[in-house]
C-alpha cells in the first residue's frame, strides 16, 4: 500500500520527469494576497505569474502545497472529524503552466498519472467538462473516457474566476465511482450530493480575462491550474473512501489514543479524529510563524487549538495532551516540511502553554454551560448572551460552544452572540489585515517567549532604566549595532507603543557605550518595539540603558488623547446616545475623532461640542485612572473605546465634572476604558478647536481638531486673516458679513449687465461682424464666429437669432482662449427634417472635438480649436444641404 508521503513523491516525480520544476510550499501566510487570512489552494503563490506581474525561470512547476482553511470566506472548522473529508489542514497536489501548455497536453498529464502511475481503474472514472467547452469534451475521448462518461456542466461548478474581473476559464474535473453500494449521482444528477461520486481532480483551463461589461476575450498568455487533494486520492488508493484511514491520519489518530488511553476507533473516533486534524493546522500554522493571540491569524490559531483540547478533555485526559502528539506528527511529515522540525520545540512549549492555561478554565466553561442549558426548555437552543459570556470569561469562541452542544442536539442563538460581541467591539475574526510581511512576526513571539513582555512604566514617568533584551536589525537578532537602523527591545520602559489610535513614543535610548535615537514604539505579542537610529557608538545587547521619551511631543500627545475622551462625550449629549466611537488618531499636532451618526453636524452642533469641551477643559478637574474588572468598569458605566484590546483587568480613566454625570458619584462627565496615556488635569489640555466636520463612510462622521499650542495658532491664523480681511474692506469686524454681501449683490448685478452687454454686442455685430442669413437647401441658415462671449452666452444668442428669423437654423462659434464653444438652434417649423444635434456635431468635428448634444431645436458642444471655424461652419452648411 503506497503511503501519504510514496503519493507525495510519486505525483511530483511525475511532472518532474514531464518537464515540471518542483517549487516548494509556500507558507501558510500568503506573502503575495493581502486579501487572504491563510494560503488555501495551490495556485496562490502563482497568482502573479498567472496575472503577468511575475516572471520566473520556468513555465512549468508543480508542489505539494501546505493549505488552511478555518477562518474568513474559507471555513471547514465546524465539520472536522464529523465527516469524511473536512479537514483545516491539507495538502493539495497541483501541476502548473505559464504560458506553456494547454488543454492538450494537461488532460492527457492527468490521465496518465491517475490510470498508470496510481493504477485506478479507468472503468470507475468520469470526468466533466463546462458545457460549451467542446475542445475538452473531445480531448477526453481521445484519451478513451467513453462519451456517456463524459459529462457536460453549466454552472459556475466547472467555471473557475479569480475575481469579477480578471483571468477565468473553464474547468474539467475527473471523479472516481465507489460504486452502487453508497448513495449518490454522477456530477450534475439531482443525487449529485452524495458519496458515491467523488471529486478528485480539477484542471482550470485559465484562457480567457473577463471585463466589467460581462465581455471575455482570450489571453495572450493561456495557463493551467490544477488541485488533487492529498488526503483524498490518498484515502482512495489505500483502498477506503474516508480520509481519516489514511496511514498518516492513523498514525497521529494512535499516537492520540496512546496519550490519552482511548480507544482510537470506538465510539470516540470523532474526539481522536479532531486531534489529529487540529494538530497538523495548529503545528504548521506555528512554523510558518502564527502565534495563538487575540486577534487575526492568532485568534484563529488558538480556536483551533482549543477546539482540540476541549476533544481531549472530553476523552478524559486530566494533563495537556496535544504537545506530547508533535513528535509523531514530525515523524510522518518532516521529511517533507522540514520548516516542522525546525520549529518542533517552539510548538511543543506553545501548545504546553496554552492547554495549561486552557484547562484551568476550562472545566469552570462547561459548568456554566451545563447550568445555563438546565434553565432552559428541553432542546432550546443557548441564548447569545450565555455564549458570549462564555467566550468573555473562559475564551470560548462561538464554534467551541457550538461543538460542545452539537453532542447534545442543542443550538447557538448566533444573532444574539453577534450583538452581545459587537457591543464590546471584540470582533477579533475581522481585524485581521496585512499580508502577512509585518514584523517578522516569529521574532519578536520567539523574544516573548525567552524574556517575556515588556513592562510598561510611562503612566508615571517619561525617563527610566531598563536593560536590552534583544536587538534586532535586518529581520535578525544580533548582539551589537554600531551604525543604522535597529530595533530595541528592553525589559521595561516608558515608551507607549501605537495602541488604541494614540501614535507611538519617539525620544532616546542611552547606554555606556552608545545613544540611539528611537523615531516610533510598537507591539507585537506583548513586547515593545523601539524602531530606533544607532546615532553615537555602539548599542548591545544586555546593557543598561537609560530611556527617555520626548517630552513635548509626548505633552501634545497626552492633550489630544485626553480631549478625544471629552469630545466623545460632548457628541454624546449634542447627539445622542447612539454616538459611538468608530476610529481615531492622537498625534502630536492633531486629533482625529471619527463616531456613529448618519448625517452632518449643523453649525450649532459644531458650537456646542466646541464650546462643552473648552468649558471642561477649564474646570482643570483631575483626570482619574482606575484598574479594575472588565464587569466592574461596564456597571460602572464606561465607555469601551474602538480598536482597545482589554484583558483580565482594565484601565479605566475618568475626567470632569457635570450636574448630571456618570459614575457611583453620578457626577463624572467622562468614563472610558482606555490603555492610553492621559494629561494630569483637563487644564494641561489648554484649549480646544474644532477645525473640519466631514464624512468618513457611511453612517459615520469625522471630527478633526487641535489642542495646547496648535489650537492657539490656529486662532491666531483666524484672527491673522479676519484682519486682513478688515483691511481690505476697510471695515470694522462687526460690518464685515455685511460689507461682504453687499459686494457679493453688487458682483452678482453687474455679471448680469456684463452677460446682457455682451448677448447686445454680438447681436449688433460688434463682437464680429457675420453675414446675413443665406439659402441652404431652401432653408434660412444663419452662421457666426464670435469673440468676447463665453459658452453660456451662446444659448441666448441662438434664441434671439432664430426669433429674428422667424424660420430658420442658426450656427454660433464662441472662440474662447482659443478653444471653440458651439451651439446651434433650429425653429420648430424645421425639426423635423434639420436637427441642431446633428449641426453641432458637424461643427464640432472640425473643431477638433467629440459628440455634442441636446435637443433637435437646441445642442451644444466644444472643441479644442477655433481656428477652424470656417471649416465648421462649411460643415454644418453640408447637413443641411443634403
Amino acid at each position: 500500500m503506497a503511503s501519504l508521503n510514496d503519493i507525495r513523491s510519486t505525483f511530483l516525480s511525475y511532472f518532474e520527469k514531464n518537464g515540471h520544476t518542483v517549487v516548494d510550499s509556500s507558507p501558510l501566510v500568503p506573502r503575495n494576497d493581502p486579501t487572504l487570512m491563510f494560503t488555501n489552494s495551490g495556485m496562490v503563490q502563482f497568482k502573479n505569474l498567472f496575472t503577468g506581474v511575475e516572471h520566473r525561470d520556468y513555465t512549468r512547476a508543480t508542489t505539494s502545497q501546505k493549505c488552511v482553511r478555518a477562518g474568513g470566506k474559507h471555513n471547514d472548522l465546524d465539520n472536522v472529524g464529523y465527516t469524511a473529508r473536512h479537514h483545516t489542514f491539507f495538502e493539495m497536489l497541483g501541476n502548473f503552466s505559464f504560458g506553456d501548455y494547454f488543454k492538450k497536453e494537461a488532460i492527457p498529464f492527468a490521465w496518465e498519472l491517475i490510470t498508470r502511475e496510481f493504477g485506478i481503474p479507468k472503468d470507475k472514472l468520469y470526468t466533466t467538462v463546462y458545457h460549451t467547452d467542446d475542445e475538452a469534451f473531445e480531448i477526453w475521448k481521445k484519451v478513451g473516457v467513453p462519451e456517456e462518461r463524459i459529462i457536460r456542466i453549466a454552472t459556475s461548478d466547472n467555471f473557475w474566476q479569480m475575481g469579477p474581473t480578471g483571468p477565468c476559464g473553464p474547468c474539467t474535473e475527473i471523479f472516481y465511482d465507489h460504486g452502487d453500494h453508497i448513495w449518490g449521482g454522477p456530477p450534475g444528477s439531482p443525487e449529485e450530493d452524495g458519496d458515491r461520486f467523488i471529486e478528485i481532480w480539477n484542471v482550470v483551463f485559465m484562457q480567457n480575462e473577463q471585463f466589467e461589461d460581462g465581455s471575455m476575450r482570450e489571453l495572450d498568455m493561456q495557463s493551467i491550474d490544477t488541485g488533487m487533494g492529498l488526503e483524498r486520492i490518498g484515502a482512495l488508493l489505500q483502498g477506503s473512501h474516508d480520509n481519516y484511514d489514511t496511514d498518516l491520519f492513523k498514525a497521529l489518530i494512535e499516537a492520540s489514543a496512546h496519550a490519552t488511553g482511548v480507544d482510537p476507533y470506538g465510539d470516540h473516533n470523532v474526539h481522536h479524529r479532531v486531534i489529529a486534524d487540529h494538530l497538523r493546522s495548529t503545528s504548521f500554522l506555528m512554523a510558518d510563524g502564527v502565534m495563538p493571540s487575540n486577534e487575526g491569524r492568532g485568534y484563529v490559531l488558538r480556536r483551533i487549538m482549543r477546539r482540540a483540547m476541549r476533544h481531549a478533555h472530553l476523552l478524559g485526559a486530566k494533563d495537556p495532551v496535544m504537545h506530547r502528539l508533535v513528535p509523531e506528527l514530525v515523524r510522518q511529515m518532516g521529511q517533507a516540511y522540514p520548516e516542522l522540525g525546525q520549529a518542533q520545540s517552539m510548538i511543543e512549549e506553545t501548545l504546553l502553554t496554552e492547554e495549561t492555561r486552557f484547562q484551568a478554565t476550562l472545566d469552570r466553561g462547561l459548568k456554566l454551560l451545563d447550568e445555563e442549558l438546565a434553565k432552559l426548555p428541553e432542546g432550546a437552543a443557548l441564548p447569545g448572551e450565555a455564549a458570549f459570556k462564555l467566550y468573555d470569561t473562559f475564551g470560548f469562541p462561538l464554534d467551541l460552544t457550538q461543538d460542545a452542544l452539537r453532542e447534545k442536539d442543542r443550538l447557538v442563538d448566533t444573532e444574539g452572540f453577534d450583538a452581545a460581541m459587537a457591543e464590546q467591539k471584540a470582533k477579533a475574526r475581522a481585524a485581521w489585515s496585512g499580508s502577512g510581511e509585518a514584523a517578522d512576526a516569529t521574532v519578536w513571539y520567539d523574544i516573548a517567549e525567552e524574556k517575556g513582555t515588556t513592562e510598561f512604566l510611562g503612566y508615571d514617568t517619561e525617563k527610566a532604566e531598563g536593560q536590552i533584551v534583544a536587538l534586532v536589525a535586518d529581520g535578525d537578532k544580533t548582539d551589537k549595532v554600531d551604525t543604522g537602523s535597529v530595533q530595541i527591545v528592553v525589559n521595561q520602559t516608558p515608551f507607549y507603543a501605537e495602541a488604541g489610535g494614540q501614535v507611538g513614543d519617539t525620544g532616546t535610548i542611552t547606554t555606556e557605550t552608545g545613544k540611539a535615537r528611537v523615531t516610533d514604539t510598537k507591539k507585537v505579542a506583548g513586547v515593545f518595539i523601539h524602531f530606533a537610529e544607532v546615532v553615537e557608538g555602539s548599542i548591545e545587547r544586555g546593557q543598561g540603558a537609560e530611556l527617555t521619551v520626548e517630552h513635548d511631543r509626548r505633552s501634545a500627545i497626552r492633550a489630544n488623547h485626553s480631549a478625544t475622551h471629552l469630545l466623545h462625550e460632548a457628541l454624546r449629549e449634542a447627539l445622542g446616545d447612539h454616538v459611538a466611537q468608530r476610529g481615531s488618531l492622537n498625534a502630536p499636532d492633531r486629533l482625529r475623532f471619527d463616531f456613529s451618526h448618519n448625517k452632518a453636524l449643523t453649525a450649532d452642533e459644531i458650537g456646542r461640542v466646541e464650546r462643552d469641551v473648552n468649558a471642561y477643559v477649564r474646570q482643570n478637574t483631575p483626570v482619574e485612572t482606575r484598574i479594575m474588572a472588565p464587569d466592574d468598569a461596564r456597571a460602572l458605566g464606561a465607555q469601551a473605546l474602538f480598536g482597545e484590546k482589554y484583558g483580565d483587568e482594565v484601565r479605566v480613566v475618568s475626567m470632569g465634572r457635570a450636574a448630571t454625570g456618570k459614575g457611583v458619584d453620578k457626577e463624572t462627565y467622562s468614563i472610558e476604558l482606555c490603555g492610553g496615556t492621559h494629561v494630569k488635569r483637563t487644564g494641561d489640555i489648554g484649549a480646544f478647536v474644532l477645525t473640519a466636520e466631514s464624512a468618513s463612510s457611511a453612517g459615520v462622521r469625522r471630527i478633526e481638531a487641535l489642542t495646547g499650542e496648535a489650537a492657539m495658532g490656529e486662532l491666531r491664523r483666524r484672527e491673522m486673516l479676519m484682519s486682513e480681511v478688515e483691511g481690505l474692506l476697510k471695515v470694522s469686524e462687526q460690518d464685515v458679513l455685511t460689507r461682504l454681501q453687499a459686494l457679493l449683490d453688487e458682483r452678482k448685478t453687474l455679471a448680469g449687465q456684463v452677460d446682457q452687454l455682451r448677448r447686445e454686442l454680438a447681436m449688433s455685430g460688434g463682437a464680429g461682424a457675420g453675414p446675413d442669413a443665406e439659402q441652404v437647401n431652401g432653408v434660412a441658415f444663419f452662421a457666426q464666429s464670435l469673440t468676447g462671449v463665453s459658452g453660456r452666452d451662446l444659448p441666448p444668442l441662438i434664441d434671439e437669432h432664430k426669433a429674428r428669423l422667424g424660420s430658420g437654423a442658426v450656427l454660433l462659434i464662441a472662440d474662447v482662449d482659443g478653444k471653440a464653444a458651439v451651439a446651434a438652434g433650429v425653429t420648430p417649423d424645421l425639426t423635423d427634417t434639420v436637427s441642431a444635434v446633428d449641426l453641432v456635431r458637424a461643427a464640432v468635428a472640425e473643431l477638433g472635438g467629440k459628440g455634442g448634444g441636446g435637443r433637435p431645436d437646441m445642442a451644444q458642444g466644444g472643441g479644442k480649436d477655433a481656428a477652424n471655424a470656417d471649416a465648421a461652419i462649411a460643415a454644418a452648411k453640408s447637413v443641411i444641404g443634403g
